[in-house]
């Protein structure tokens, strides 16, 4: 890692609160926490970014939040994020055909129409070249409302933001993917 996270103690008393929280749920801290966490500021406006995006009431169900994830980081070559994000998305019930198959799903039979359609706008927004057209916009309808559609946007661009944050840092993975092929490396 190119920044090295600080002793525990020295985090203010409420991000210790959410390592906590973090070592409860994941076995251990992650590492990407640690270092938002040396900008105290910083922390609180991603952990409350974060909070709104993944709450349970999205318009976007956890399974669809957690391929957008998944892209965007297979994307952005952020290992640590395609790591958590994979395990995630696993545990909200993908298959492991589907898993494999999301860094080609344009050539697979995995993705019915709304996946498909989210996965679209996922690349076009992610790929600085991407251009996001009437079509793409017209398929986003079919399945949401504009207020469903500016929750995707968001999810897509904090996905990208904290990607390309970790990836920038070198985070490495953390070992929550059980799905071979999903792994950074395979």
């Amino acid at each position: 890692m190119h920044v090295q996270p600080k002793p525990i103690k020295k985090y203010p008393l409420f991000i210790r609160a959410f390592f906590a929280k973090q070592k409860r749920t994941y076995g251990e801290v992650l590492l990407p926490g640690l270092l938002w966490g040396r900008s105290k500021w910083v922390f609180a406006s991603v952990a409350l970014l974060y909070g709104a995006l993944n709450r349970k009431r999205s318009p976007l169900s956890g399974e669809l939040r957690s391929m957008v994830t998944v892209r965007v980081s297979q994307i952005n070559h952020c290992a640590f994020c395609v790591d958590i994000n994979a395990a995630t998305l696993q545990k909200r019930g993908a298959s492991e055909a589907k898993m494999l198959a999301l860094r080609d799903w344009r050539n697979s039979e995995q993705f019915d129409d709304l996946e498909r359609a989210v996965l679209d706008y996922t690349e076009a927004v992610t790929y600085t070249d991407g251009e996001i057209t009437e079509a793409m916009m017209a398929a986003l309808r079919r399945h949401f409302d504009d207020d469903g559609i500016v929750e995707l946007t968001g999810m897509i661009a904090f996905q990208n933001m904290s990607s390309k944050f970790n990836a920038a840092l070198d985070i490495p993975p953390q070992g929550f993917c059980e799905v071979p092929g999903m792994r950074p490396g395979q």
